[in-house]
């Protein structure tokens, strides 16, 4: 899947024209590619329409107008859009008030270091784990307490991807204080697939 450049990001009048479909197509795509596990954990699966979309909300909110503004987005975000054997995810802790925080992130240290794939069933299971991103994961990991947002990547062989795509596939938090999964759709799987072979 192609990096996005200054080139796919258009200008805001141009956004402007193309957002209520471009939103809507994302929407939808989103809904099949964010995942929640358990009761305060989602991952959200990048690609490459999910990233552009990111970009240019942020470009547009925050009124962006130069090429060098945008570069610095890009070359932020652009290790999310998947690449051929390379699946990327945004972990949220979706957290609504005060207290949950108080109680939550501190107790979830680490978790970006225990979300897996668990790729068919029985014995012939193979688990693929995420590992963070490692410029992000600088500046999201503490000793104390977590971060309510990390990026994780699952990279996959070319055996795994097949696996993957044959199924079933569960999607996992294995951290001692938050031990969920979540069986993933047929239409999700395919997705995630259609990435990893792009």
């Amino acid at each position: 899947m192609d990096k996005l450049t200054l080139d796919d990001i258009v200008d805001l009048r141009a956004y402007e024209r193309e957002r209520a479909a471009f939103r809507s197509r994302v929407i939808a795509r989103k809904k099949l590619r964010r995942i929640p596990v358990g009761p305060v954990v989602t991952v959200l699966f990048e690609n490459r329409d999910t990233i552009r979309f990111q970009l240019q909300e942020m470009a547009r909110a925050e009124r962006m107008l130069t090429d060098e503004a945008i570069q610095v987005e890009l070359d932020t975000y652009n290790p999310l859009v998947p690449e051929p054997g390379r699946l990327a995810a945004t972990l949220f802790i979706e957290l609504t008030d005060e207290t949950e925080m108080l109680r939550w992130l501190p107790e979830l240290v680490g978790i970006e270091r225990s979300v897996k794939l668990r790729i068919g069933d029985g014995d012939g299971a193979v688990v693929v784990r995420g590992a963070p991103e490692e410029a992000h994961a600088e500046h999201l990991t503490r000793e104390e307490v977590t971060a309510s947002v990390h990026y994780v990547f699952f990279e996959l062989t070319p055996e795994q991807v097949d696996a993957l795509d044959a199924g079933p596939v569960v999607l996992a938090v294995d951290h001692d204080r938050y031990l969920e999964a979540t069986p993933l759709a047929s239409e999700t799987v395919a997705s995630l697939v259609a990435d990893l072979r792009s």
